[in-house]
């Protein structure tokens, strides 16, 4: 009977407790419906302030992170939600990606040096160009390069392969010198000190002439016995490896010294010495040499070799093709003249070359128009994304500078392609759609003060649109309770005398209901 009698007295109280509501609300000054409007505008403005800032920085609406997160366990909601875009070490297996292939992070071609470019930018900006993920990658790559199960048989490559696994620069350059004390043959801490001691090209050079010395006499100490076990061939690999490194970052010193056409011949010779390691992209080192000594000719029978349906393309590819192509037509090429007589085969051509560039890599034309700000080039960069737009642009900005009029076509062109795909992430046009991962991986490849490129460009968050329109309406109220309050506290005991009616309404029906029933008489 107790438990009954507080059953039936639950709409009773709910009645008083309406009543009270609507009393109090009855009494409340205009300075109350200020004060409360005027505090929850700046709650909602701080909201979407932080809203904004996390959607700029990560690329997802927080309070829909969260929600998905953590609130939908509770409420026993399925976690549905795609697995976050793995980023691979360069140069694993294919078999190892599974379904995932487009998020493959590649080795730089054309990587700067440590100690001669990367440190020399820190020093004069006060700036980290690399990121942590970076050079641990990097790191990763070595000890795969450059190691081997044999290392413990000699102490010097013992040492080495200690090296590669520190993190702190200092203790792996005293690492080298431990290692160059065992055996003054020692290749890899040579290497090591080219790349992130040296402070100047020169000196980088140096240090790799003496690699190279050391190198070649163990590659063919271990061409001699490969043969002769498992190990051996092992040990090949890792001189094989460390051999063509050191030629390849010869050629890039030359490069850089102005010695180009030495450059060109060396990397032509690697790539015949070595014609099984075109994973290494060699060619794309080759393709940046020939265009500074503008060998055109040579430049289109490179990419006649390498531009193939079969192999794998990239961002140097796809924009040195479109360069050629634009080169025969772009001195003479006028948007105005163009809309008038229409294009000519060759323009067609061009256009075509530009439209399938951008498709590759829709992040290229905005630093090659400078519309984008550059930073130093990562060590690794992720295929199609902002890091090998990045890398790009670096070093092939002053070619497209150099051809008359190739800049204006693609301004005049490069928007187009969008025309033709536009749902990139659910249909391509001349490649695979365009993969969903590369935000994700080009912020851990680039530097925080970088400004990560995003294609295709995300709507805004609903959560940011619901917290920005909520702070103006509660501004708006805010000002106007201000300027007129006894019309604005009018309206609001109108408005919660409106949204109250209904459940007074119920209440008085369901109490008048219960008196005159039986129940009444047993409570």
């Amino acid at each position: 009977l107790g438990l009954l009698y507080a059953v039936l007295r639950v709409p009773v109280r709910l009645r008083d407790g309406l009543a009270a509501v609507t009393m109090f609300l009855s009494t409340l000054t205009p300075k109350f419906y200020f004060a409360l409007t005027v505090t929850s505008s700046f709650i909602s403005g701080l909201i979407f302030v932080f809203e904004w800032w996390h959607f700029r920085k990560y690329g997802t609406s927080f309070i829909e992170q969260v929600s998905v997160s953590h609130l939908r366990p509770l409420i026993g909601g399925a976690e549905n939600s795609p697995p976050a875009p793995a980023a691979f070490p360069a140069g694993e297996n294919e078999t190892s990606r599974q379904n995932m292939p487009e998020c493959k992070v590649w080795r730089n071609p054309l990587n700067l040096f440590r100690g001669a470019e990367y440190s020399r930018y820190m020093w004069v900006t006060g700036k980290e160009p690399l990121t942590y993920y970076d050079m641990n990658l990097s790191a990763q790559d070595h000890q795969t390069f450059f190691t081997c199960d044999t290392d413990a048989l000699r102490p010097s490559d013992t040492v080495m392969q200690k090296a590669w696994r520190e993190r702190n620069p200092q203790a792996r350059i005293k690492a080298a010198y431990q290692a160059l004390e065992l055996n003054n043959d020692c290749a890899t801490a040579y290497v090591l000190l080219a790349e992130e001691e040296a402070t100047t090209i020169v000196d980088a050079e140096k240090y790799f002439k003496q690699a190279l010395k050391a190198g070649e006499m163990i590659y063919r100490k271990s061409q001699n016995c490969h043969s002769q076990s498992p190990q051996h061939e092992a040990q090949l690999r890792r001189d094989t490896n460390v051999l063509v490194y050191v030629k390849r970052r010869l050629a890039m010193c030359a490069r850089k010294l102005g010695r180009i056409r030495e450059a060109v011949k060396m990397m032509r010779d690697l790539m015949k010495e070595f014609p099984l390691l075109s994973m290494l992209n060699i060619h794309e080192n080759l393709l940046e040499a020939l265009l500074e000594l503008q060998a055109y000719a040579d430049v289109q029978a490179v990419l006649a070799k390498y531009d193939d349906i079969s192999l794998p393309k990239s961002a140097a590819i796809c924009y040195t093709a479109a360069l050629l192509k634009a080169r025969a037509v772009s001195e003479r090429f006028s948007p105005e003249t163009a809309s008038k007589r229409g294009l000519s085969t060759a323009e067609i051509n061009a256009v075509e070359a530009i439209h399938r560039a951008v498709e590759f890599n829709p992040h290229v034309p905005k630093y090659l128009l400078e519309m984008k700000s550059l930073v130093l080039p990562p060590e690794h960069i992720l295929k199609r994304g902002d890091s090998e737009a990045v890398a790009y642009a670096f070093f092939h900005l002053q070619h497209w500078k150099r051809i008359e009029g190739a800049l204006n076509l693609l301004h005049c062109t490069w928007e187009g392609t969008f025309r033709m795909i536009p749902y990139p992430l659910e249909k391509g046009h001349l490649f695979y759609p365009y993969p969903s991962c590369t935000e994700t991986a080009d912020r851990e490849l680039l530097p925080t003060f970088h400004e990560v490129s995003v294609y295709p460009q995300k709507e805004l968050p609903f959560f940011i649109h619901f917290t920005a329109g909520l702070c103006s309406f509660s501004a708006m109220l805010a000002l106007l309770t201000h300027q007129f309050p006894e019309l604005m506290v009018i309206f609001a005991k109108a408005c919660s005398g409106t949204l109250l009616s209904p459940f007074i309404f119920t209440m008085e029906h369901t109490g008048d209901l219960l008196l005159s029933s039986p129940w009444h008489q047993l409570t």
